[in-house]
């Protein structure tokens, strides 16, 4: 157990350190316009975070053969919802990247911010909440509330990656 649990902080620490190296280079580059990231790096990016999601998944759930055959299909439907919710954050990420790299966050736009991601953290905790007794039927209620706390915290770990590549809304007057 202690092992999964420094796997997810080790993982966290490297997202963390990672995010604010680039937020902090970000902030600092020259050019403005190369903030924006492309379609193909958020592409690659997500399938990235999906290939690594799984990986750290299977390390931190303890499952029997019987009840991995059970498991993981249901896990990759959940795992498809959540890339529909994400397309969204995945939106407003270019979005507001592309606002902030043209110097054009307007009052419009920060509250268009709140919304928008009030919305996808408020779909993304009613997609796993939806998932709970989908799981409970297949797996046990413990198993269940593994998996839940593993993909929630792995969630986190996402949301502050995603959150690192976006500069912090300046004060302009």
């Amino acid at each position: 157990m202690h092992k999964r649990l420094f796997t997810i902080l080790a993982v966290g620490g490297l997202l963390f350190s990672t995010g604010m190296s680039f937020a902090q280079a970000t902030q600092s580059a020259a050019p403005a316009r190369s903030q924006v990231l492309t379609d193909q790096e958020i592409e690659t990016m997500r399938g990235d975070v999906r290939d690594n999601r799984r990986k750290l998944t299977a390390s931190n759930m303890t499952l029997s053969a019987e009840e991995a055959t059970k498991f993981w299909p249901i896990y990759d439907q959940y795992i498809q919802e959540t890339i529909k919710v994400n397309d969204e954050r995945w939106s407003l990420i270019k979005d507001y990247a592309a606002a902030a790299s043209n110097n054009n966050i307007t009052d419009e736009v920060a509250q268009d911010y709140i919304k928008r991601c009030s919305e996808v953290d408020q779909n993304l905790i009613a997609l796993r909440l939806k998932y709970v007794p989908i799981f409970q039927k297949a797996v046990s209620q413990k198993t269940t509330a593994q998996w839940y706390q593993v993909d929630r915290r792995l969630e986190l770990m996402i949301e502050l990656k995603q959150g690192s590549l976006l500069p912090i809304v300046g004060n302009s007057k």
